[in-house]
């Protein structure tokens, strides 16, 4: 057993490589010469430490998308009446 230390950058990528370019944790593991284990705990970490994985996760998310909604039928309202009142001293100033 080795007692290696990684920067955080390497682990960073080696993360990356799994979670957003969709390779194996095995394939990573062989390519960059590091044991499944550790990998698997960056992972965990790293997911724990962005708060992806748990269920608070979910409710937050449809938090957020109802308040995104509602903000952006106000924005459509606000901007039908600015439309309607550009129209308006259009014909206004002719």
């Amino acid at each position: 057993m080795s007692n290696r230390k990684y920067t955080e950058e390497f682990k960073t990528e080696a993360i990356k490589q799994v979670v957003e370019r969709g390779y194996g944790v095995r394939e990573v593991c062989e390519r960059l010469g590091i044991s499944s284990k550790s990998l698997y705990l960056w992972l965990r970490l790293a997911r724990k430490s962005t708060g992806r994985g748990g269920q608070g996760n979910d409710q937050e998310l449809k938090q957020e998308i109802a308040r995104l909604k509602s903000e952006l039928k106000r924005v459509e309202e606000e901007r039908d009446i600015l439309k309607k009142a550009a129209a308006y001293f259009a014909k206004a100033s002719r």
